[in-house]
């Protein structure tokens, strides 16, 4: 769980820093600097809020029955997979456009006061915050209890986003968002896959879905669980040496269609026109 909670924490923390990133360069590059403890009020009350429903996800739950507390697992885990696959299909199309689209509202909310300033600084770190709050208890809960990979490795994604957004507010390195955003999109539509997966079985055990007894496959005794490769594969892609034939079925056409869709470079226009787009270039139009 380590890597892939890294993973995650790194592309949630990174999106939610170069949130603030651009929206401070923008006041500090027009001189209008008055305005910073407005964006840092609405990034303090978004980053409150999201570890209050972390902790309330984490720690709410655990007075209820074993069928209950699975039954919210599992749908933990299935609004994080429905979060993770909205968040890079729509990084994918705004990693350029973003910084433009912050500038304008927060240039409109500058004419409307404190409040509208902190507003657009809360909106767009709020939604990364509570995404990373259920990803956070869904994959806490995928590693069990007494396991802290998960924590750590939040840790270590969100300290290295803050580092790198620090590095590009200072001009210190470069990043080809567009190719961080993909590459990274990839390998979170996997570990999305596995979070499907782990919520479907949390589901099953809470008897709210069929088949909890029925498997697709079991390599238990060839897959030692307590293997390197096994907690490898586990803490990546939540791979379970025991796997349901709903969870094998809803990996493999998570993976097969999501990816795809991801992956696709071109899309035929209304008028039979193919539309080619790449990670580096603008859209061109070819008869």
């Amino acid at each position: 769980m380590l890597a892939s909670n890294a993973l995650i924490g790194l592309r949630e923390g990174l999106e939610a820093a170069l949130v603030v990133v651009i929206l401070v360069a923008f006041l500090v590059k027009t001189g209008r600097r008055w305005a910073l403890r407005h964006v840092w009020t609405g990034v303090g009350v978004a980053l409150a809020l999201s570890v209050a429903l972390g902790a309330l996800l984490t720690y709410g739950t655990k007075q209820l029955t074993f069928e209950a507390q699975e039954l919210i697992g599992g749908s933990a885990s299935i609004i994080a997979v429905v979060f993770v696959t909205f968040m890079v299909f729509w990084m994918k199309s705004a990693s350029r456009t973003i910084s433009g689209q912050l500038k304008g509202r927060l240039d409109q909310a500058l004419d409307m006061g404190p409040f509208a300033i902190a507003l657009v600084a809360f909106l767009g770190v709020g939604r990364e915050g509570l995404e990373t709050a259920i990803f956070f208890y869904a994959t806490t809960e995928a590693a069990g209890q007494g396991n802290n990979q998960p924590l750590i490795g939040w840790v270590i994604g969100l300290g290295g986003a803050v580092v790198l957004g620090w590095l590009i507010y200072r001009g210190a390195v470069k990043i080809n968002l567009a190719l961080f955003f993909r590459y990274t999109g990839i390998l979170l539509v996997l570990v999305a896959a596995g979070i499907l997966a782990y919520g479907i079985h949390d589901l099953q055990e809470a008897g709210f879905l069929p088949g909890l007894t029925t498997l697709a496959f079991d390599v238990s005794a060839t897959v030692d669980p307590t293997s390197w490769y096994a907690t490898l594969l586990k803490g990546i892609f939540n791979f379970t040496p025991a796997t349901t034939l709903l969870q094998a079925i809803a990996w493999v056409l998570y993976v097969g269609i999501v990816l795809t869709l991801f992956l696709r470079r071109a899309r035929t226009s209304p008028r039979g026109t193919a539309v080619t787009r790449t990670s580096d270039t603008r859209p061109t139009v070819t008869a």
